[in-house]
């Protein structure tokens, strides 16, 4: 019975501070805001669609917590380059201070607030991209939140491989302690399991170390995502798409030339049939890259989207049953999407280790000839 009591505790406790370190859904809720035109206050009634996309989308600062009227955030440095202006560097707090205004584009409303900065005014439309009031070309490479995400998944990447490293050269010929303990089967699970089963023997120590960057980057990234006021680094289809062109790039400049044969001449295919063949060959170099992309980024956004749906349902019901309910199901979820975070960063690393042994393996095709006793031999070329 105290064992029943104590889990039941242990369950209450983290509903509680999962639901206390969500970013403030309720100010969706019951917030009030000033209409411009009129100059009038009304009640903002509770959007969930624009509430998930402000959490799953990428934006310029950092919000972590929102407590009444307060808003935690952290902002981030807006690095512009114009014909007009040059370079130009300020934070996203200064966007606060801007000029709001509305335009209507496809039928719906689009939000935008305007900077004014010497000479030039920049426009920001529906917190997600920047132009130049008045034309001209702009360059945005502003530190967004992903990217503030990604340079502290980096610097956690950077800690544990050099702290790892350092450990074996310390305890050389001794049985693994802390960190190194917890890494090292996971290390020698992708070596073996993926990078050996894929690439073979000779071969997988060339690609292991892309191997391995590749899988612990999504995990930690997947992770941190997870994290109450997390970015959702790896829901970006950018990033997927970066990191799927990195395995497409490695895969084709390692093939051999039993690859590209099979490519644009399948060997045992009818000629007649030939050309529509090397065609699928060729658009297939491009679907691998693609699944790979698709696959994390909607998973892992799809995720977050469940998981946000079911905690909007506490503030369209208002109701302390629903409220419970839909905690429970939140928290499960939550530790479900722990697994998938592991297991979206295995299948990505397995299926690149697929396609590059692909690319590097001896393809060996049977041609019977007559050695010089008259006698038929395959000889593998």
């Amino acid at each position: 019975m105290s064992k029943i009591l104590t889990t039941a505790y242990r369950f209450l406790l983290i509903a509680g501070l999962f639901l206390a370190c969500q970013p403030a859904f309720a100010q969706h809720a019951e917030e009030e805001h000033k209409d411009h035109a009129h100059g009038e206050h009304k009640e903002k009634k509770f959007d969930p669609a624009e509430m998930i996309m402000h959490h799953v989308l990428d934006s310029h600062e950092w919000h972590f917590l929102t407590i009444g009227e307060t808003h935690i955030t952290l902002p981030l440095p807006i690095i512009l380059y114009s014909e007009q202006g040059g370079l130009d560097i300020f934070m996203s707090s200064e966007l606060h201070h801007g000029t709001e205004g509305h335009y209507t584009k496809d039928g719906k409303e689009v939000h935008t607030v305007s900077v004014k900065r010497g000479n030039v005014e920049y426009v920001l439309n529906n917190h997600e991209y920047f132009h130049v009031k008045g034309g001209g070309f702009l360059y945005d490479l502003s530190i967004t939140k992903n990217v503030a995400s990604m340079f502290i998944s980096v610097a956690l990447l950077l800690y544990v491989f050099f702290s790892v490293a350092g450990a074996y050269k310390r305890n050389a010929g001794k049985a693994p302690r802390g960190m190194q303990s917890f890494f090292e089967p996971i290390i020698v699970f992708v070596r073996d399991e993926i990078a050996k089963e894929n690439i073979g023997e000779k071969k997988y120590e060339r690609y292991l170390p892309y191997l391995l960057t590749i899988f612990f980057f999504i995990w930690f990234n997947n992770l941190l995502g997870l994290v109450p006021g997390g970015a959702n680094l790896t829901g970006n289809i950018a990033v997927t798409l970066c990191l799927a062109v990195f395995t497409f790039l490695i895969t084709n400049l390692s093939g051999n030339k039993g690859y590209w044969g099979h490519i644009f001449a399948p060997p045992g295919v009818p000629l007649p049939l030939m050309p529509l063949i090397v065609v699928i060959e060729i658009i297939g170099i491009f679907t691998k890259p693609f699944a790979l992309t698709v696959r994390l980024f909607a998973n892992i956004t799809a995720g977050h989207i469940i998981i946000l749906s079911l905690l909007s349902l506490i503030f369209i019901f208002q109701s302390a049953i629903v409220g419970v309910v839909s905690a429970g199901f939140a928290i499960a979820l939550t530790f479900l999407e722990l697994l998938v975070a592991l297991l979206q960063a295995y299948i990505f690393t397995l299926l690149s280790a697929m396609y590059i042994g692909g690319a590097v393996a001896e393809h060996h095709h049977e041609h019977d000839h007559e050695d010089e006793h008259g006698h038929d031999h395959a000889h593998a070329h």
